[in-house]
This record gives C-alpha cells, structure tokens and sequence, in this order.
C-alpha cells in the first residue's frame, strides 16, 4: 500500500490551511465587487434618458430601484448607474432606440444581510479556531505562549543511566547523594537533612553534562523535565517569568521531580551592570527563577539543574547556597576515562579484533566526550567506506587526525619548490623536537594538507599531566620556531608558513612573563593581560593595573624570550643539518613518517626519548588541552601581499 504524499507545509493543520484559503478567496471577492461598483459613473437619471435619445447607451439593466449599464464616453465604453423613477415610457424609449434591455429582481438587500452575517460569523469563527481552540494536543496556541515549552520524560521511558556515562566518576558520585534522596527522601529527614535544591554542571563544552543529568532522572526514575534557557525569552514581555511559573507548577504537580535547564547563561548572567534597566526581559526571568528556588520547600521532592560553560558570568544570587547548593565540576577525561568512553561509543559499533583502546585512549590527550564519540563515529564512516567488515587501527588513528587537524587534501596541487619548502618546515619541529630534553615525543610528520595546514607534527604525551615546568615551555617556544629557522636556514628566505608557530610562540611567551612570574628581570609577578571578549553583564570597562612603564618591560622580556628560543632552534638545525637534510628527502618520498622511523634517520634509539621523558616524569606539566600540532598555515593572497 502507497504511503499518501502529504504535500502540506511542515508543522501547519490542514483546517489552518483550508480556513486562510477561504478568507482569501472572501476576500478578494469583497474586493473585485468593490471594484466593479467604484467602476460605475453615477449619472442623473434626466442625463441617462438624454443619453438614450441620442443613442449614446449601449446595454442597460433594469432593477427595481436602479438602473445600470454601458454608454459610449468620449468614445469609449464605460459604465454607468442611475437611481430609478417612476417612468412608464422608458421601455418604449429603449425599443424604438434600439438598446437591448433585460430586467432584474432586486435582491441586493438579500445579498447584503448574508453578507454582513457571514462576515461576522466568519470573523468569530477564526478567533476561535486560532486564539480560544488550541492548535496542537500539547497545548500550543496563540494564548499559551507563556505556556512552558519543556519536555517531559516518562520515568519508565528513560533508559539512560550512569552506565551510559564514563569519564567523570567524581561527578557521578556526588550525584548518588541525589538519587538517593529522592528514592528515600525519609532517610535523610530523619537526620534533618535537605534536599538540595539546584545542582550547577560548569566544565568545558562535550564533556557530558546534559548527559550526566539524563542519567541521573534514569537512575532515579523520576519525572524529568528539560528546557533550554533561551526557550524561556520571547518577544512578549513577561513570557520569560509566566514560563519559569508554569514549569515549577508542573514539575510540582509530578513531584518528586527534576527540572534541568541547558545553558544556564542565557538566562542566569549577572543583572543590572549599567546597560538596560529593571525591566529587561531577561531580567525578569532570572528574578522569577530565584523566586521559585526560594519559594518551594524541599520536602516537594522538586531539584533543579542546570549546565553551563560559563559559570563566571552567573548572576552571585543564583549561584548561592540556597539556590545552587552543589557545584560540581564535569572536567575533560583522563586517560582512563578515555578508555571507558570510547569503550561505551565502541559497543555500538562492530569493532575488529587488531583494536586497542587504550593505545586509542593515549593518543588522545585533552579529547572531551564528544570527541571521542566523534572518533569512533568518524573511523565507522571510514570503515563502511573502504568496505570493510569492521573497524580497524588505521580507521581510527585516521579518524581521529580528522578530528584533530581536518580531513585529507591530497588533491591538492602544490609546487615542487612549496612542498620542499613544507617538508623543510616540518622537519625543522621535528629535528629541535626530538633533540629538546623536556619536549613531548613525537608520533607522526607529515606534509600531506590536513583542514587549513599543509604540513603537521604530531606530539603525543606519555601521561597526563597538570604542571608545565619553565624548562618545558622553553622547549616548547623552541620547537614552534624550529620551522621558521629551517626555512631560514636551507633557503635563506622565509614565508608566510609560520604564522600559527609564531602567532603560538608569542602568546606563550606573554603568558610566562606578565602572568607566570617566569621572567628573571621583573621576577614573580602577575599582572592583568586578559584578552578575552568584554562580557557587558560585568566588565564594561577595563583597566590596565601596570604601568606604561612596566608593559614596556614586558614587552622587551617577551621579545628577548623569543628571540633567545629562535637562536636555539637555528643552532640545534646547524649542528644536525645533514639530519634535517636526510629527513626532508624522506618526507618528500613517502610523505608521512612515523616516530620509528624519525628515531631511525636521526639516529636515537627507540628507548633513548622514553628514558629521557621517565627522568623528568616528577616534573609534570598541564596538559595543552589538544595534541600538539604545529600547523603550516595556507599561503593567502593577503599574507603574499
């Protein structure tokens, strides 16, 4: 049996359709009536039998109050309309002019009662169908706008619970209080306990705390409400706070409860910071949701959470005791949450049997959730794509590049000359790499274009780690510069490659001496250098807290940094140019080269970097947040020019 093709607009009722269809053709009826009436000249019924004499009307129709028709008008044929007397010659005039006539009953008063009744009954037909009879079964329609749009979930319905979480085991634990709670809410009573009222999720974007609150409403099998902050705020003034109302009463009314709102921020930033007024809509939102967690008692069985990535710009009243009493951090995985996510996002997907992934989980410093889920998401693709019966290492190492650094570009032409001068550069990382004491080793080169790079060098930690020594980021401004300084080095000219490296080098730099005390001159001081956007709900003006003379002093301690971390480069490339030289022709030979075969053509033994890494272990640094990748950006026309 066929499927009937519904060909009606998404999301719009058929009777909506139909009526607008009718008021249209209503209309335009009205209309085209208006028009044919406006068409008419009135003329004085002596004119009209002037006219007739003369032979000047062409067709006339007779009604009981009026007479109409056509005449000729300065040659031309136009309309006519003339009130009606009493006249009992006019028919024998129009015979003996010749002019055809016809009669008709008068039935206009007819016509216009109906009319007049119709339109009302039209008019109140509408209102109701639109205004008073909601339009969908959930109850939206023109007066529920201020009507909450949260969804509810059957508690029986939930299948998400805290096996489908991994990666934030201290977060799971301080929800177990939770679910505890409003499972036996008497137990803790007993003790004179409280039941929390708001429950903040703060930490990175991906890392699963909407998540993490689905599963705690499927671990509690508890009615769950969820909403977006920016559903609240609407154009209508005072829908915001009607809508946060309605929720609370809803969750109430299925209590126990949890409402979770995503995004907390759009509607919880701070208040009044001298832009706007009381009245602002987002303001009154904010206000009302501090009434409700104020307002209702904790023996309700109602908690509300909510999930941000910023909580510095939370309004202070909102992230009180009282109102969010826990804040619980959801941070970026370990190396062991790693390995638990991508086993939860592997069970869907038919993995073989040569795939490890806890080499997987290694390589993937600094990858929150999402991204490994995006992995394992991306290596399936890969795999159906090459036809494979299951997912393989290489889909996955690949897989997770994609995620790193963008796709493949092999189709790329580039010169001869620019893929010498690429490999050079790539080289150059690599060689003042693998020659820095504290640097991280290195997994992979490559001058295949990945995203916006044409070349790469992928640095792979062995541990995670949350402290970065001064000796550690020296190396690193080292090991950005290495591919500028082999650029200099080989082809006595530099390009527009290293502007990442160098854009990267400076920034580290800036951040050792005005903010890590890392500067021998200035010695142990931190000062405000915060270049992020101006948020309006707290900082409309910034000021600097130093000095023109200090910033100069910064200025020069930065310059001298780089300039010293530059030197060190170029000396280590002098020293093992014929190194270089070696590696370069290979990277133009295979195009990739793995560390294996690095520590080959350089001439270190496998254990040698791993050694040198184990020395310095007690000396652990914050991880970047990513695997490294010095990127050699695009050449633009802007760049050249």
């Amino acid at each position: 049996m066929k499927q009937r093709n519904n060909k009606r607009l998404p999301g719009v009722p058929l009777r909506q359709i139909l009526l607008w269809i009718l008021t249209f053709i209503i209309v335009v009826s009205i209309y085209s009536k208006m028009g044919q009436n406006q068409a008419a000249k009135e003329i004085d019924y002596s004119d009209f039998k002037a006219k007739v004499t003369n032979g000047e009307i062409l067709s006339v129709t007779i009604t009981p109050d009026m007479v109409t028709g056509t005449f000729k008008d300065n040659g031309k044929e136009s309309k006519f309309q003339t009130i009606k007397v009493e006249d009992n010659s006019l028919v024998q005039e129009l015979v003996d002019a010749k002019v055809p006539f016809k009669a008709q009953a008068d039935k206009s008063w007819i016509y216009s009662v109906l009319f007049n009744i119709g339109m009302v009954l039209l008019f109140v037909f509408a209102w109701w169908f639109l205004f008073i009879r909601p339009q969908r079964n959930d109850g939206r329609s023109a007066l529920n706008f201020a009507k909450s749009k949260a969804k509810m979930q059957d508690p029986s319905k939930q299948e998400v619970t805290f096996k489908d979480v991994a990666g934030c085991d201290e977060a799971k634990e301080e929800m177990q209080d939770i679910i505890k709670f409003l499972k036996n809410p008497k137990k803790f009573q007993t003790l004179g306990a409280k039941l929390p009222k708001g429950i903040l999720l703060y930490g990175a974007p991906g890392t699963g705390k909407t998540l993490l609150a689905k599963a705690v409403a499927g671990e509690a099998k508890v009615a769950f409400f969820s909403a977006s902050a920016s559903e609240f705020v609407e154009m209508f003034v005072g829908v915001g706070a009607a809508r946060v109302r309605d929720l609370f009463n809803n969750a109430k009314n299925n209590a126990p409860a949890i409402i979770f709102i995503d995004e907390l921020d759009a509607v919880g930033r701070r208040r009044f910071a001298g832009i706007g007024g009381g009245h602002d809509e987002r303001e009154q939102t904010l206000n009302q949701l501090l009434i409700e967690l104020d307002g209702f008692e904790s023996k309700q069985g109602i908690i509300l959470m909510g999930s941000t990535n910023r909580p510095d710009v939370l309004d202070p009243a909102l992230t009180r005791p009282g109102r969010f009493d826990r804040h619980i951090n959801v941070p970026a995985p370990d190396m062991q949450g790693r390995k638990d996510i991508l086993e939860v996002h592997a069970k869907k997907v038919k993995m073989g049997k040569d795939v490890d992934l806890g080499v997987i989980a290694k390589s993937t410093p600094g990858f929150v959730g999402a991204d490994l889920a995006n992995v394992i998401n991306e290596a399936a693709i890969l795999a159906a794509r090459a036809d494979k019966p299951a997912v393989e290492t290489d889909d996955i190492e690949e897989a997770v590049e994609r995620v790193m650094a963008g796709p493949q570009r092999r189709s790329r032409v580039i010169s001869e000359h620019e893929k010498r001068v690429i490999a050079a550069h790539e080289a150059g990382h690599t060689v003042v790499a693998k020659h820095s004491k504290h640097s991280d080793p290195v997994h992979k080169v490559s001058i295949i274009p990945r995203g916006p790079a044409l070349g790469y060098t992928m640095q792979l930690p062995l541990e995670d780690k949350y402290l970065t020594t001064k000796s550690e980021i020296l190396d690193k401004l080292t090991i950005l510069l290495g591919g500028r300084a082999a650029e200099e080095i080989l082809f006595d000219e530099i390009t527009t490659g290293a502007h990442d490296d160098l854009s990267r080098t400076t920034a580290y730099a800036r951040k050792m001496v005005a903010e890590l005390g890392m500067s021998e001159k200035l010695g142990p001081i931190s000062v405000q250098t915060d270049q992020n956007e101006v948020f309006l709900g707290m900082d409309l003006s910034r000021h600097k807290n130093y000095s023109e003379e200090l910033a100069r002093e910064i200025d020069n301690e930065v310059s001298l940094l780089v300039k010293e971390s530059y030197r060190k480069a170029k000396a280590i490339l002098t020293e093992n140019r014929a190194a270089l030289e070696k590696l370069i022709e290979r990277l133009l030979e295979k195009e990739v080269v793995d560390s294996d075969e690095i520590d080959e053509i350089l001439g270190f033994k496998k254990e040698s970097q791993t050694d040198e890494k184990a020395a310095s272990a007690d000396e652990e640094k914050k991880a970047d947040g990513k695997t490294q990748i010095s990127d050699n950006a695009e050449k633009t026309e802007e760049e050249n020019a």
